[in-house]
């Protein structure tokens, strides 16, 4: 039977077939399955089945270090990145999100929740600003009031929520899908961070044959996985200046005639998001010194 993945644990998978649901678990032992992922299941009776095969996938979001891989979801069309005036959200930690979606060609939303608190809100657009600079479209709200400014972005879409733990993903998702019911927890003043309580991805139906996946909190999001000359692609205020460096592998590092740069001195390329673009190609160099393999 032809089924969706609508949420993975560990080797276990929730699969939506036409009438029901079955828990999935895969044949052999490779698990090799994300949320989102159109399969083919085999009905073993107690509502359980075999995964058989996977059909092609049109993309893949997914995070790596020098050792590991993380799948996080698949057939998407849209990357929504939430953060929040509190507690504190990490810009390096957005780029990274961006630069998965954009190597996957995903469209991109960011989301700022918490919009109500009008004391933190100015810091928290000026931590946004160069990204808006860049086109990134920002949508500020307050998931506890509602997310009917998010509806219309969210019809007809294939979209999954990432961002930090504490921002309120699972909140924004119960505002959306009320009967979805996602766990929610205070946030830790102490740490300023959030406690993770989405502990897997999973996946929603919404109207207009569009579904909505709710992630695990985010903390980390490595992308050893890119080719580092795929990664420049993946800065999109890079595009216009790549391929005109002096030196066909320039690394855009001290070598003369970089076009990058020289763009960064000219004020086409902001320093934050050069340094992020450094600090990810740096960890990807690392990560393959460490691991040959990728």
């Amino acid at each position: 039977m032809h089924g969706l993945v609508t949420a993975a644990f560990g080797r276990h998978y929730e699969v939506l077939i036409d009438g029901g649901c079955l828990q999935g678990y895969p044949r052999g032992k490779k698990s090799v399955f994300a949320c989102g992922d159109e399969v083919d299941i085999a009905p073993h009776g107690d509502g359980q089945g075999a995964i058989e095969h996977l059909h092609p996938r049109r993309n893949l979001l997914w995070r790596s270090d020098a050792f590991r891989e993380k799948l996080i979801a698949a057939n998407l069309t849209q990357v929504v990145i939430v953060v929040a005036t509190e507690p504190a959200f990490s810009d390096l930690l957005v780029s990274r999100c961006l630069c998965a979606a954009e190597s996957q060609d995903l469209k991109t939303l960011i989301v700022l929740n918490k919009a109500d608190l009008a004391e933190r809100l100015p810091a928290a657009r000026a931590a946004l600003a160069t990204f808006t600079a860049l086109g990134y479209r920002v949508v500020e709200l307050s998931a506890l009031a509602g997310a009917d400014t998010l509806r219309p972005l969210l019809a007809g879409e294939r979209s999954i929520l990432v961002g930090q733990s504490g921002m309120g993903k699972s909140t924004l998702t119960n505002a959306l899908i009320p009967e979805a019911n996602a766990a929610t927890r205070e946030i830790s003043s102490a740490l300023d961070s959030g406690k993770h309580t989405t502990t897997f991805a999973r996946l929603y139906p919404l109207p207009d044959e569009g579904w909505l996946i709710d992630s695990p909190g985010l903390q980390a999001f490595g992308l050893a996985h890119l080719e580092p000359d795929h990664l420049a692609e993946c800065f999109v205020e890079f595009r216009p200046h790549l391929g005109q460096c002096r030196f066909r592998d320039c690394r855009h590092d001290t070598e003369p005639g970089c076009a990058l740069r020289a763009a960064l001195e000219a004020g086409a390329i902001h320093p934050r998001r050069f340094e992020h673009y450094r600090s990810i190609r740096g960890e990807i160099a690392e990560a393959r010194r460490l691991n040959p393999g990728w």
